[in-house]
């Protein structure tokens, strides 16, 4: 009860770094997802080395701030809730087609229709959403909440940009395509704001969050080791370019145990 009650007290303390990182994670979301509609012809290595880089971040993220949080929260229920959002992840795939770990373009035959692309609309943007539930919970080690951040904010990139790319190919208007940029851009902000409202002023909000953000972990699991082996690439091999943008993803990462 009483990390409860300082969960609440300090809540308004990090709300306004939070509100700073939120305006950064949908300015570069909304860049992402405009680089398709200002720019036709995108090289596809630098997508692949950047998708390679954004899934190495998250990983080193996932398992060097988030799960220890989760795991000192919450013990092994922690694993547990791990697994469920792993699997949960699995589930959204069906609706997203995989685009939030590179899968780009998805094949025409299964975006036939305006309801396809309402799905994979409702798929991405679920967890866009889930996404954002762990940047408005408070966490012990100061430098977890920044270094989220940071890896929410570089993997949306890619994401929007294969989305948008998607979007095109349906060949919408463009006016469409910019607003569903900014509808997209919003979604992670829009959650993360709604569970630090509700974590500050419902305590058992504040601990049901614990286990959503141990769920949203098994989530980043599955997506960044997806992207390590299936970007870019068919035959899951790993070329020198996707190797060194991982390496660099990962010693970003370890930079950022110096944020405490």
């Amino acid at each position: 009860m009483l990390h409860l009650i300082q969960y609440i007290c300090r809540t308004k303390q990090v709300g306004r770094m939070v509100y700073i990182y939120l305006l950064i994670i949908f300015a570069l979301t909304f860049a992402g997802g405009s680089i398709p509609l200002v720019f036709r012809k995108v090289s596809p290595h630098f997508i692949n080395s950047l998708l390679a880089f954004t899934g190495a971040f998250l990983f080193g993220i996932t398992v060097l701030h988030l799960m220890p949080e989760a795991f000192h929260e919450l013990g092994s229920q922690a694993g547990i809730c791990m697994v469920a959002g792993f699997c949960l992840q699995v589930i959204l795939q069906e609706f997203s087609h995989g685009l939030e770990h590179g899968h780009s373009p998805v094949p025409a035959s299964s975006m036939q229709g305006h309801s396809a692309l309402s799905a994979l609309l409702l798929g991405l943007s679920l967890h866009a959403f889930m996404e954002g539930i762990p940047l408005g919970y408070h966490y012990t080690a100061r430098s977890v909440l920044p270094s989220l951040a940071l890896a929410v904010s570089f993997h949306k990139v890619p994401e929007a940009f294969t989305l948008m790319t998607v979007v095109l190919m349906k060949k919408e208007r463009l006016s469409r395509g910019w607003l569903v940029v900014c509808c997209f851009a919003s979604v992670t902000p829009l959650a993360a704001l709604l569970a630090l409202y509700l974590g500050g002023h419902f305590t058992i909000v504040t601990r049901l969050l614990q286990y959503i953000v141990a769920v949203v972990i098994g989530s980043f699991l599955h997506i960044s080791t997806t992207i390590f082996y299936e970007s870019g690439t068919r035959k899951h091999e790993l070329s020198r370019q996707k190797v060194a943008a991982i390496m660099l993803g990962l010693l970003l990462v370890v930079i950022t145990l110096t944020f405490e």
